[in-house]
């Protein structure tokens, strides 16, 4: 195929092909004139890449050049990859995949169990286990976390008690109770509408982004199965360097990559702290600190406005410490928090910007990678893989209980 604009695009894309870290600083005219000419450039990704699949920058740049809005399931947005699914659990507990776990065929902890039995109806069913967008406990779980924002004054995404009576007090209006219009009216009233103005960004701003690292790493980080890329970095106090390879001890470990700007990661942190509650007996947890995916010289989110989080992206490495002390500060992270160097070695190895989740096996291996952040980014689901890493220790039973009889 030739195009009056393939040539001056793919000096545009060579940073992506090549993996480089940044896109040219100052493009020629010819290079700026063929970048607009959005429409060519998508025909020639699109001839370039016929019958492959393109790698994720490139899908993210074709988005972009299509007019993405970075929404679920747009250029490098997808599923979680895992060693483990509905198949894997069915044949370690033994029983048929056409049917569902009772807790006496699991040989697991009960509360594994309840962890794995999503809908709480007694037995684990490969729905139990999905998380795509269409699986109903999905869509339930997008619409309680849009109330919990709104009820969530102070935005520390830890509900209080306070919060809750200071929302019935607004709502009831001097009633001493609430009917279901109260609760319409106060609390689902334009949950599901757009984040406010300033939030959408620019197609200019993205393709900064894109190769600024900032909406996310140009690398693709380890494949499930993969031995997990090691590293050593300090802590955000400075008080120790931990090496990732020194810490398993024949445990799984779970890696959490975030960032302060990052609205949806502030949002969900909680949950994955946690789980580190829960399983900090049984697994590891370790957090990375990476690039900032909302800087005010980026692309600047209204709703962090709102929420009084204005900063640049940090342009050293002691800039970057002080703003992962901040978000430790706020966040209250109860497992080590390392901070990621100014050029970005970890997030780039794991592509973990602007958020991403990590179970490492006992044996040292990738078991779990979620996709990438926001969407990808579900406690939830790591916190199943989890568990079936941790049953993966655990002796098969022998003595199996037979199915109970379909309903």
């Amino acid at each position: 195929m030739k195009s009056a604009h393939a040539f001056p695009f793919v000096l545009v894309l060579l940073p992506v092909l090549l993996g480089a870290d940044s896109a040219p600083e100052q493009p020629s005219s010819d290079q700026q004139s063929a970048a607009a000419d959005a429409s060519a450039a998508v025909k020639w990704l699109d001839a370039a890449y016929a019958g492959r699949q393109p790698p994720e920058a490139v899908r993210m740049l074709a988005a972009i050049a299509r007019g993405s809005q970075m929404g679920p399931g747009e250029g490098w947005f997808g599923p979680a990859q895992s060693r483990f699914d509905w198949a894997w659990l069915a044949a370690r507990c033994g029983v048929n995949a056409e049917g569902g776990i009772a807790a006496a065929q699991f040989s697991g902890r009960p509360e594994w169990f309840a962890r794995l039995d999503r809908n709480k109806d007694g037995s684990i069913t490969a729905d139990d286990l999905d998380w795509s967008d269409r699986n109903p406990f999905v869509q339930q779980a997008a619409q309680v976390n849009r109330i919990f924002r709104r009820l969530n004054a102070d935005g520390d995404n830890r509900l209080s008690l306070a919060e809750v009576s200071a929302f019935f007090a607004r709502a009831a209006g001097g009633k001493d109770y609430l009917t279901a219009d109260d609760l319409q009216d106060s609390l689902l009233a334009g949950v599901g509408g757009s984040q406010g103005g300033g939030d959408g960004p620019a197609p200019e701003t993205l393709v900064r982004g894109l190769f600024a690292g900032e909406i996310g790493s140009l690398q693709e980080g380890p494949k499930v199965g993969a031995v997990a890329p090691d590293f050593s970095l300090k802590t955000h106090d400075g008080r120790a360097t931990m090496r990732l390879g020194d810490l398993g001890g024949g445990k799984p470990l779970v890696l959490v990559f975030g960032n302060f700007t990052c609205g949806p990661f502030r949002a969900m942190y909680p949950r994955v702290d946690d789980i580190c509650q829960r399983y900090r007996e049984q697994a590891t947890f370790l957090a990375v600190y990476v690039r900032e995916a909302h800087p005010t010289n980026g692309w600047a989110m209204e709703s962090n406005v709102r929420a009084g989080i204005e900063l640049p992206q940090p342009a050293t490495y002691d800039e970057r410490v002080a703003v992962a002390s901040t978000c430790q500060a706020n966040l209250h992270y109860s497992m080590p928090l390392l901070v990621d160097e100014i050029n970005d070695p970890v997030g780039n190895a794991y592509s973990g910007m602007p958020a991403r989740l990590y179970v490492i096996d006992s044996a040292g291996r990738v078991a779990y990678k979620s996709g990438r952040g926001p969407f990808g980014f579900r406690p939830g689901e790591m916190e199943q893989a989890l568990v079936m890493a941790l049953l993966e220790q655990v002796p098969v039973k022998t003595d199996v209980a037979p199915a109970p009889p379909a309903q």
